[in-house]
Formats: C-alpha cells, structure tokens, sequence
C-alpha cells in the first residue's frame, strides 16, 4: 500500500492518489472489495487485491481507518 498511498496512507503532498489515512472503515472496505470483485474501475488496484483474503483486507481497513490524517 505505501508504494502509492504513501506511508500509513498518506500520498506525499500533491499526488493525485487517495489518502486512506482515517477514512471510514466501511468505505474503505467497500472499495476494497469492489476492486477485488472487478466492480470498481481501476489500473492496478482490481489486480492487487485480488491477493487478498477478505480477512485481509477487513485488517487493512481497520489499520487504514485508525491512521490520523
């Protein structure tokens, strides 16, 4: 996730990616799984996710949404 989203899902200043720093839980779950089942566009990340457990990326969006923006 850092690679993109930068450290603890902060992008640096002035990328054009999204923070995922304290976004709401089930947002960000959400587009996870939408990404993971293809029902969301994406470049890279319907690929990406589909490496992930569901398990997984409930503990991603927990970790994600408790970061301070």
């Amino acid at each position: 996730c850092a690679s993109c989203h930068g450290t603890s899902g902060r992008p640096a200043p002035g990328s054009t990616l999204a923070g995922l720093a304290g976004k709401p839980r089930n947002e960000l779950l959400t587009a996870m799984t939408q990404f993971k089942q293809g029902k969301k566009p994406a470049t890279v990340m319907h690929q990406l996710s589909k490496g992930y457990s569901d398990e997984e990326l409930a503990a991603l969006a927990d970790y994600f949404s408790t970061q301070s923006r």
